[in-house]
């Protein structure tokens, strides 16, 4: 239609879509890995399940207000950062995360302390994988993230260390509400910002680059 702009459907274009479908798959995924490992949830959820305790609404309807208050604010200070990843998180995660979950209870693994070990480790690596391919392709995040790089954007830190204290003030609030962090909260408040950073610059940004070549 004239006066409309659309994006143009190149090979750069293409490539952002996948990176952002593929990276919100694959963090949904690893929240199975999480679950399966029982050493707690990763910050954001832990704050959620916190609020749960003092709120009479349930786990799923806390995240859902959470989300809602999260992309409101996204929309008014970050609106850069909502997009076609944004939708993906809204409508794929909750069941992704559910057949993830199944699936590996189907392998029949024993959850010995080594196993749930590996598990977190898998989840840690994969969900900070993830959520750098749906960052660089630039099209939307999910509430939660947009905060950490809403915080960048005003040059306050650099990112790594900007995601490090989001989800630290996560964990504190949600352990003040009662919620119980495990070793897996810790290690991803701690790891997930660096980690992210680092599959940035060595994975996702170079990917989608030589889309342009």
């Amino acid at each position: 239609m004239k006066g409309i702009k659309l994006p143009a459907f190149d090979a750069r274009f293409r490539r952002r879509v996948f990176m952002a479908l593929v990276g919100v798959l694959l963090c949904s995924f690893s929240v199975g890995f999480f679950r399966l490992s029982d050493f707690g949830t990763d910050p954001y959820q832990t704050f959620c399940g916190g609020l749960s305790n003092v709120l009479p609404w349930g786990f799923g309807n806390v995240m859902t207000v959470m989300n809602c208050i999260l992309l409101v604010e996204t929309f008014l200070l970050g609106r850069k950062y909502l997009g076609v990843a944004t939708l993906f998180t809204v409508f794929l995660t909750g069941y992704v995360v559910e057949f993830s979950e199944w699936l590996l209870l189907q392998t029949g693994i024993a959850m010995t302390l080594p196993v749930r070990i590996g598990y977190l480790i898998v989840g840690v690596v994969v969900m900070c994988f993830a959520s750098s391919l749906y960052i660089t392709s630039n099209l939307g995040v999910s509430s939660y993230d947009s905060q950490a790089l809403m915080l960048a954007d005003t040059k306050i830190a650099p990112f790594r260390l900007v995601r490090i204290g989001t989800d630290l003030v996560c964990v504190i609030l949600g352990t003040l509400m009662g919620a119980r962090p495990g070793v897996g909260t810790i290690v991803t408040a701690l790891c997930m910002g660096p980690l992210i950073d680092f599959f940035n610059r060595k994975v996702a940004r170079p990917f989608l680059e030589r889309a342009g070549r």
